[in-house]
């Protein structure tokens, strides 16, 4: 192998493509995301590992104290931020050989957390989550599939079934010795005793 097509390879990933496949493009907080990625090849190469990588990123508008060099002090501005609430990376393959001409289907489940945000998004603040395929090679760029955007939604709230009450009427009777009112299907008065007759 020339010295320049060495130097090529570490700056330029294999001629491969992956995709990612759902069986739906919405689910709730604490099922699991299933996915298929795709994998396919004109080059042959050795890949590390095959993973998806899932993760949910709040965006927000915040305003606040930044420092201004052009007039050398703290000023009121508008800004930006974003925070990674979650990040997964679960592995579907390990080390493998992929051949040229192959065409190869792996699954993938990721798990979303039940106390993780739902998708949202507002004027001021958005939580999206996102998943990616990764071919991951060793000295060279991975091969990577386009970014899936899924919907996460807040778990429908299970419905509250009711036990159904039995109401039975009891039939109180006096007791021939005491007088006390007893239910009509005791056998002994719970006050004095003394057997039904």
């Amino acid at each position: 192998m020339s010295f320049f097509r060495k130097f090529k390879d570490k700056l330029t990933s294999p001629n491969a493509r992956s995709s990612l496949q759902f069986s739906k493009s919405s689910f709730a907080l604490g099922e699991n995301a299933e996915a298929t990625l795709a994998v396919s090849s004109e080059e042959e190469f050795d890949a590390t590992e095959i993973r998806c990588e899932i993760q949910c990123v709040e965006e927000a508008k915040r305003t606040k104290y930044v420092h201004d060099p052009a007039v050398n002090r703290e000023i009121l501005k508008e800004v930006q931020e974003s925070a990674t609430l979650y990040s997964a990376k679960p592995n579907v393959s390990g080390p493998i050989h992929i051949g040229k001409g192959i065409q190869q289907s792996f699954s993938c489940n990721m798990n979303i957390p039940i106390g993780a945000r739902p998708t949202f998004k507002s004027i001021d603040s958005s939580v999206a989550w996102t998943i990616i395929g990764v071919v991951a090679i060793d000295g060279r760029p991975d091969v990577v599939s386009p970014t899936v955007e899924i919907q996460v939604t807040a778990p429908s709230a299970s419905p509250i079934i009711k036990e159904k009450e039995i109401i039975r009427e009891v039939v109180m009777i006096p007791c021939k010795y005491c007088g006390a009112l007893m239910p009509q299907t005791d056998t002994a008065c719970p006050h004095c005793g003394a057997r039904r007759t």
